[in-house]
């Protein structure tokens, strides 16, 4: 089993308590009244930031949407609702998601976003690894678009992996990214190579013999104001585990495009592929959808044009 990092759109970790719980689990009109009351932004003053967004919504809508009364629904409305996550300085998605949440429809109980640590294996020794680094949970950045390829090598194992991401810094003076690598069973992470492919260059890399958690930062030649975005290439050589049957992703909150790509070696192809989606690591697996193997370039995709927060991977049989 391999688990990557986490995709996600993380809430500013300076933000008041009860707006990053608020964004967290809703509802909607409670996540809009407390960031408009953290900014302490009048209504009509979000109404003229809007049009500036070219976005025409009144001052009674606003009012409505913030008490309970009405939620956006049209497409206009929900472009209202992105231009708000960035005039009220919100992680993208953090207000569109809650409108599409179980919680909105009274299931309450589910929280709006999973936590790592339902996601991915050995989360003790990641974070372990993470606090050695003094990297904060939030990095200050999330993510607007991100393709994986993966490698899948002649003794069916998990040869590498390369990302092309697209970030946008959320605070400023960000300056890195942490990647994880979570081998598969067998994985001396002491063997992996760090890639540092385009517009990054290698940093500290931590890792765990048992587990095969490695942690590398990846930085960037530049601090990165509020607002901007950033791409870069980095990824993984790995080929030290066993046969792979999976790769799997985490995504902490929604949020961000991703694509993800499995290339298999002509002397070792699957007879079956499927996707696959979890709530969490514990939940049981739904999403289940066939995919078909590509002749000429032995691959099989998938594209999440708005990530959601749970799990999604691809999974192979060999026989």
């Amino acid at each position: 089993m391999r688990h990557g990092t986490p995709l996600a759109a993380e809430p500013d970790p300076e933000a008041p308590a009860d707006l990053a719980a608020a964004l967290r689990t809703g509802p909607f009109h409670l996540a809009l009244r407390t960031a408009i009351a953290a900014r302490r932004l009048p209504l009509h003053r979000i109404r003229h930031h809007l049009v500036r967004h070219g976005v025409n919504v009144g001052v009674t809508s606003l009012s409505y949407w913030q008490q309970g009364a009405r939620r956006p629904q049209r497409a206009e409305s929900l472009r209202a609702v992105r231009a708000l996550e960035e005039i009220l300085q919100l992680p993208e998605e953090s207000l569109i998601r809650l409108l599409v949440q179980p919680s909105e429809r009274g299931d309450q109980a589910r929280p709006a976003a999973r936590s790592y640590r339902s996601l991915v294996e050995a989360s003790d020794v990641l974070r372990s690894l993470l606090t050695d680094l003094g990297s904060p949970v939030d990095g200050g950045l999330h993510t607007i678009g991100h393709h994986e390829r993966v490698r899948i090598g002649a003794e069916r194992e998990l040869l590498g992996r390369e990302s092309q991401h697209i970030v946008r810094a959320h605070r400023d003076g960000v300056d890195r990214y942490v990647a994880i690598h979570h081998g598969d069973p067998g994985c001396a992470p002491d063997r992996v190579r760090v890639l540092a492919l385009e517009n990054c260059r290698t940093g500290r890399v931590r890792w765990h013999q048992g587990t095969g958690v490695l942690v590398a930062e990846l930085l960037f030649d530049a601090r990165l104001r509020a607002g901007e975005t950033h791409l870069f290439g980095y990824g993984f050589e790995d080929g030290t585990a066993g046969a792979a049957t999976e790769y799997m992703r985490g995504f902490t909150y929604a949020g961000g495009q991703y694509a993800l790509q499995i290339r298999y070696d002509e002397a070792a192809l699957p007879v079956r592929c499927h996707r696959f989606t979890q709530h969490s690591a514990a939940a049981p697996r739904g999403g289940r959808q066939e995919l078909t193997l590509s002749g000429n370039h032995r691959s099989v995709h998938v594209v999440e044009p708005q990530v959601r927060a749970g799990i999604l991977g691809i999974a192979w049989d060999w026989e």
